[in-house]
């Protein structure tokens, strides 16, 4: 168990299985409320599930669980034993949120519009509580990190990016109806801006700063589970005179619940702090 939760205590773990659970709630019920009853295919594995769905006699639910699960073997190295173990908890409560939200749920078909906008908002909520526990429903976000390695140079958000839009042109074509891509369209970038706005706030970016040790092993686990650089820096403590080395990071707020937990997996003695930065410039962030 130590393997999959390392250092995590009690408590971390059940928030930990609150917000995966509440999380993955919102987004299946979000998709079975109003986005599946009118066609809407906000992106990922979802949106690609709502279109072979409608060509195909097996439920979205299903599709999403047949296509998250090759996902996660694929990427499993690369997200971590923790990481896979709630992902995977996620994956199986969103196929069944989505068959409950479907049965027992009123569908609002009312205006697409409306729809549209609000099948993003209440799914961003669900996604943007699963980025602060360091959590995701599988789909784009796996496949992205598996993307990462054939285009290491390629910024995670532009790989989303690039699915989300190959998914919604597919779509398209399937369901024979432009207006799909632009409802389509209007639910991703609803849920996005609700995502930043719980996840990031104001703030762009988080730098941390780990006073330890043991700064190689930092180093090397944050390269490992993370697509954020490092910076390695001499120090001598200022009580003891002792060697000590800081590493720098800059990462993304959505994922800055997960890279605190890998710095104590590597260094549980390590002095972490974080400080707000509200612009960043350089690969993974904004270009020049």
């Amino acid at each position: 168990m130590k393997k999959i939760f390392g250092n995590s205590t009690p408590k971390d773990l059940a928030f930990d299985l609150l917000f995966t659970v509440l999380g993955t709630a919102l987004v299946g019920f979000a998709l079975a409320m109003f986005t599946i009853p009118n066609d809407i295919a906000p992106g990922g594995v979802s949106g690609l599930a709502t279109a072979l769905a409608f060509i195909t006699p097996i439920h979205v639910s299903v599709w999403t669980l047949m296509m998250n699960i090759p996902l996660m073997i694929a990427a499993w190295r690369r997200l971590g034993a923790r990481a896979i173990f709630f992902t995977l908890i996620s994956t199986v409560l969103l196929s069944f949120f989505i068959e409950i939200g479907t049965l027992y749920l009123p569908q609002y078909r009312s205006n697409v519009l409306v729809a549209s906008l609000m099948g993003g908002v209440v799914s961003g909520l669900g996604m943007g509580m699963l980025f602060i526990r360091g959590v995701s429903t599988g789909g784009t976000d796996l496949l992205a990190l598996i993307l990462k390695k054939l285009l290491p140079n390629v910024p995670t958000g532009t790989l989303l990016m690039f699915v989300d839009a190959a998914v919604v042109v597919a779509a398209t074509l399937i369901f024979r109806d432009f207006d799909v891509a632009i409802y389509s369209a209007i639910t991703i970038f609803t849920t996005s801006k609700v995502i930043d706005t719980i996840t990031q706030g104001v703030d762009y970016a988080k730098v941390i700063y780990t006073v330890t040790e043991r700064g190689d092993e930092v180093v090397r686990t944050l390269n490992a589970f993370t697509d954020r650089g490092t910076t390695l820096i001499p120090a001598v403590g200022g009580y003891t005179g002792g060697g000590k080395q800081i590493v720098m990071t800059v990462t993304k707020r959505s994922v800055l619940a997960q890279t605190l937990r890998l710095i104590r997996q590597a260094d549980p003695k390590a002095f972490t702090f974080v400080v707000d930065s509200t612009e960043v410039h350089g690969e993974g962030f904004r270009a020049d």
